[in-house]
């Protein structure tokens, strides 16, 4: 699944100043927590105090960088982001929010003397867009925006904003069916996509155009109204869906104007410019039937570049670096020749190339592309991943790295010097006190002859003449990189610290290995892909330092439908299995998630058809039919706001299992959704997870 991008509920206040003179809240400000870290060891509690850098955003001059920072209370069971700036030699670090809000979206304005933020916390019920000097002070509230807004861009002059905001549904009550029915809680449902991730349809965001000033905005205009679509897209679209044109004359948004059962089998979402002065509305992609996504204007505005994927319904498919001539109309695929894919892009300053980072061969690498030529260039490579790239100059970028081993440090990345200088130590403190295990990188030979990236973790004081427990790490995605993450949940570090070997194979459904390992996948979830695994499990464990009666195998969503198949094949080979938001019941899952595109494509159609022969091959493949092969003890956990793959697949197989007569175990958590966000629940969730490991595999 995609990863998670939200606003958290919202809170304003009247402001006196700024940094360290704001009015005091009645609500605890979250600083950075005191922990207690005993012989080295990562433990829940540990993983829940390291901060989080979630953007880094350069000044116009390239001089300094402003980011947020997220620290999370265990106590509180929340989190919140404050704003920093340093220097972009790295020097000269200072917090310039303090407050029980959380800021998101920073921007700078006026030419960087002032920056414009969201603002949102648990007392307000909508965020808000406010306003600060670049320095912290005077603090003010700039936007009153009844629903809230989500996101937001300002243009090149300053003078104008466009901004998502919520707008109630189009689907209305019956009046005569709910007269004098004031405390009824029904809902009338007649069409599909009336529930999404984690909630009932019931508003959805409209891109509002209106005037920007110190002052505050004005003259807002929906310039979607009356269209029953969304803008951004749900529920991760933000304010990457807009672009303003550096001539301030239009603004570039994503939609996909579907509604309904239609929406629901669809990824067609497509560019549209719209005019200010006229008011028109341009379609500017109007022949693809898959995602575009991500628009950028060049520099002088005469070239547009987006993401874009060609096939209808897949929304794994091969991201396409497009690049459109404004004047005459002419688009460009500019990765062609190139069997990668860019995951996010930006313009150098010249307007001659386009930087951007992808994943390859198990790590997501910096790369820089000639917009004339189509030349690719590597910039940074390691292992680690890049991302949130934001060049200030032709040869230069603000980026964000992080590793297995250590999260998001803000890093200055030089295409001339051939350096990546590392400018944030947020975390430095913690990860000195911490025994991480190191990471290595094995080539595992598949059954059908191939060689396949697998990342072998190891535990902290590693001694090869022990024997330790292994755990295989099934990922989701089901198409969803296995590079150099740093998780909160699924963290390969903490496993390592319990004193397990992970074995996390890039098998095949995976990017960064071209087209062809990517697409398998798709229509074959029973097959190569799980030969993969169990080809690198038995690889790994005739490792001498590997105990091959000790394995777990363990996973989410896809990963999550992984282990409940795994767990009817696997000859033996796990000792404990633990499924997170996993598909069980493949039939079901076709009829009960929300986003049906995903399921027909990936699935191959429904199972009612019996003429489809790959749709056929899918089903006929289900975890839930081979039940009766399953021998190893079971965990499942859930969210009961998972949308995505329901709570009643881990549901069923808990039962199965207990029906069967095997040792299971259940976690739900009612407010929950595809993941594990709250603080406390993520702490329980981990010791469970560790409790339940421990009881079968030492």
């Amino acid at each position: 699944m995609k990863k998670l991008s939200f606003i958290m509920g919202a809170m304003i206040f009247p402001f006196l100043a700024g940094c360290g003179n704001e009015t005091k809240e009645e609500t605890k400000v979250i600083e950075k927590p005191e922990i207690n870290i005993v012989d080295g060891v990562l433990t829940p509690e540990v993983l829940e105090s390291f901060g989080r850098i979630n953007e880094a955003v350069p000044s116009p001059d390239g001089t300094s960088i402003i980011f947020t920072l997220t620290y999370e209370d265990i106590q509180e069971n929340k989190g919140n982001s404050e704003i920093y700036k340093i220097n972009a030699d790295g020097s000269d670090s200072k917090r310039l929010t303090v407050s029980a809000s959380s800021e998101s979206n920073i921007r700078w304005i006026e030419d960087g003397k002032k920056i414009a933020f969201l603002r949102s916390d648990d007392k307000l019920k909508t965020p808000q867009i406010f306003i600060m000097n670049a320095d912290g002070t005077d603090v003010k509230q700039l936007s009153e925006v009844k629903n809230g807004i989500e996101c937001f861009e300002i243009s090149p002059d300053g003078t104008k904003i466009i901004y998502g905001s919520p707008i109630d549904d189009f689907n209305k009550k019956d009046e005569k069916l709910f007269k004098d029915l004031p405390k009824t809680t029904g809902r009338v449902v007649n069409d599909l996509m009336y529930k999404h991730w984690d909630e009932w349809v019931t508003q959805i965001p409209h891109p509002f155009v209106a005037d920007f000033s110190l002052e505050g905005i004005s003259n807002a205009k929906d310039i979607m109204e009356g269209e029953p679509y969304e803008c951004p897209m749900r529920p991760f679209g933000g304010a990457e869906s807009f672009a303003w044109s550096p001539d301030n004359r239009s603004v570039i948004y994503v939609s996909r104007k579907l509604k309904g059962k239609d929406y629901a089998f669809s990824t067609d979402s497509k560019l549209y410019q719209y005019e200010l002065e006229s008011g028109k509305t341009t379609c500017l992609t109007p022949e693809n039937p898959g995602y575009d996504t991500d628009p950028k204007f060049s520099p002088d505005g005469s070239q547009l570049a987006w993401l874009s994927m060609a096939t209808a319904k897949f929304e794994s498919d091969k991201k396409r670096l497009m690049v459109m001539d404004m004047k005459s109309g002419e688009t460009r695929d500019l990765t062609a020749d190139w069997d990668y894919w860019p995951e996010e892009i930006s313009w150098s300053p010249d307007g001659k190339s386009i930087w951007f980072a992808g994943y390859f061969e198990g790590t997501e690498p910096i790369f820089k592309i000639n917009v004339d030529n189509c030349v690719i260039d590597t910039i940074a490579t390691g292992i680690c991943d890049y991302v949130g790239i934001k060049p200030i100059s032709d040869d230069s970028a603000v980026v964000l790295r992080h590793s297995m081993r250590y999260p998001n440090e803000i890093c200055m990345v030089s295409q001339k010097e051939k350096e990546v200088k590392q400018l944030t130590e947020v975390n430095k403190d913690l990860l000195s006190q911490l025994k991480m295990g190191d990471v290595k990188k094995v080539m595992v030979p598949t059954t059908d002859g191939k060689m396949m990236t697998c990342w072998v973790i190891l535990p902290p004081d590693f001694d090869p003449n022990k024997k330790y427990p292994a755990i295989l790490y099934c990922q989701g995605g089901p198409q969803q990189a296995v590079s150099q993450f740093w998780s909160y949940r699924w963290n390969f570090m903490i496993m390592a610290a319990n004193g397990y070997v992970i074995i996390a194979p890039n098998r095949r459904g995976l990017p960064g290995f071209g087209t062809e390992w990517n697409r398998q996948i798709s229509g074959d979830y029973g097959g190569q892909n799980m030969k993969d695994y169990l080809a690198a499990t038995d690889y790994i464990a005739n490792e001498p330092y590997v105990d091959k009666n000790k394995i777990a195998a363990i996973g989410a969503s896809y990963g999550g439908f992984s282990v409940y198949w795994l767990a009817g094949h696997h000859d033996g080979r796990f000792a404990a299995l633990i499924s997170h938001a996993g598909i069980f019941n493949v039939e079901a899952q076709y009829l009960e998630t929300e986003e049906m595109w995903f399921a027909d494509f990936d699935l191959g159609g429904p199972y009612w058809d019996n003429s489809n022969a790959t749709a056929q091959k899918t089903y006929a493949t289900s975890p839930h039919k081979f039940v009766n092969n399953w021998t190893a003890p079971i965990l499942v956990t859930v969210g009961e706001l998972d949308y995505r793959i329901l709570a009643s697949q881990g549901m069923m197989a808990f039962n199965a299992a207990k029906m069967k007569g095997l040792e299971a175990e259940m976690l739900v958590f009612p407010d929950e959704n595809h993941w594990v966000l709250k603080p406390q629940n993520a702490i329980l969730w981990q010791r469970v997870f560790f409790n339940f490991l421990d009881k079968y595999l030492k």
